[in-house]
C-alpha cells in the first residue's frame, strides 16, 4: 500500500515563528501519515496539528475519523490538542494512543492540560467522540487504521515512545522517533542491550524520522537532556539499513541558515560512511510518497 508522510510541525521544545524559520517551519512536532483509503493517522500533536485540524475540517465537513499516536506527554508534542478543530463537531471521531507517566494515565494528562485553571474548554465539553488507549512499550503490535504498529521505549526523560507503522495489507514501514539520546548521557530505564534492539526495531525502514536537535559540539552542553546530534542520526541510519532518513525536532535557536548546514553536513557524514541512505530535513508542508 501506498501511503503520504506530511510534515505539519517540526520544531522542538517551543513554537519559532518568524522570518528566519521559515522554510523549515516553527511549529511543533506533529506529522500526517495518510493511506490510500482516506485512513489518518497523526504522529504528535505539538502547534503544527492546528493547521491540520482546519485543513481536515474543510476537506471533510464534519466527518473526521482521525487517530493519534504520542511520543509522549510533554508540552511541545501535546500543545496543539486544544486546537484542533475536528474535536468541535459532532460526527468526528478521535483516538489518542500514548503511554502513561509513572502512574499518571494519559487520559489524566490530557485532562489536566485542558483544565479549566489553564483552558477554558475541558475535556468532556468537546463534540467529536473521543478515545484514549494506553499504550505500553514493547507491548506487542497493534493496529492503528491500515497500519501495524510497534512501539519501543526511547532515551529521554518520562516514558517516550517511537513507533514502526507498516500498511497491513503490506508495503514499506516508517518510523517516528523524536526526544531520543542515541549517546552517552542521562539516566534512563532502558536496558544495556537498547541501542542493539533499537537497530532491530528500526532495520529496514524504507522513512526514518528522527531527533537531530544538536551540532556535536552543542551536544557537550546538553548531555542527558534526551536529544542527539544530526550525527549520530546519521549512524543510527547505516546501522539499521534505513533508505531515508529526515532530521527532525530542530533546536528553537537554529534558523533556516543553521538547519542548511546542519543538512550538509549530515549528508557529507552519510557520504563517508558510504551509505546509500538519503537524508533530509524536517520541513513544515513537505510531503513524502512510500
Amino acid at each position: 500500500m501506498a501511503y503520504t508522510v506530511t510534515f505539519w510541525g517540526t520544531r522542538g521544545s517551543i513554537p519559532t515563528p518568524g522570518a528566519h524559520t521559515a522554510r523549515y517551519g516553527g511549529n511543533t512536532p506533529c506529522v500526517a501519515v495518510e493511506g490510500a483509503g482516506g485512513q489518518l493517522v497523526i504522529l504528535d500533536a505539538g502547534t503544527g496539528i492546528r493547521a491540520l485540524g482546519l485543513k481536515l475540517a474543510e476537506r471533510h465537513n464534519g466527518a473526521v475519523q482521525a487517530e493519534i499516536l504520542l511520543s509522549h506527554a510533554h508540552w511541545d508534542h501535546i500543545q496543539g490538542l486544544p486546537h484542533f478543530k475536528p474535536f468541535f463537531s459532532p460526527g468526528n471521531a478521535v483516538r489518542i494512543w500514548g503511554s502513561r507517566q509513572g502512574t499518571t494515565s494519559l487520559e489524566a494528562i490530557l485532562r489536566q492540560q485542558m483544565d479549566p485553571a489553564v483552558f477554558p474548554i475541558p475535556l468532556d465539553a468537546l463534540s467529536a467522540k473521543l478515545t484514549v488507549r494506553q499504550v505500553e512499550p514493547g507491548g506487542g503490535e497493534f493496529t492503528v487504521g491500515e497500519f501495524r504498529v510497534r512501539a519501543m521505549r526511547l532515551r529521554h526523560p518520562g516514558t517516550t515512545l517511537g513507533y514502526r507503522l507498516t500498511p497491513a495489507g503490506g508495503g514499506a514501514s516508517m518510523a517516528y522517533v523524536t526526544d531520543n539520546e542515541l549517546g552517552p548521557g542521562g539516566h534512563y530505564d532502558t536496558p544495556a542491550s537498547w541501542r542493539n534492539d533499537f537497530v532491530a526495531f528500526l532495520a529496514n525502514t524504507e522513512l526514518l524520522i528522527h531527533d537531530a536537535m544538536y551540532t556535536p559540539q552543542e551536544l557537550e552542553q546538553h548531555r542527558g537532556w534526551g536529544h542527539s546530534t544530526f550525527e549520530e542520526a546519521v549512524t543510527l541510519a547505516a546501522d539499521a539499513g534505513v533508505r531515508r532518513l529526515v532530521l527532525f525536532h530542530h533546536e528553537p535557536e537554529h534558523g533556516d541558515a543553521d538547519v542548511d548546514g546542519m543538512l550538509a553536513a549530515a549528508r557529507r557524514a552519510a557520504k563517508a560512511r558510504g551509505t546509500p541512505v538519503e537524508v533530509l530535513a524536517g520541513q513544515e508542508g513537505a510531503t513524502l510518497t512510500l
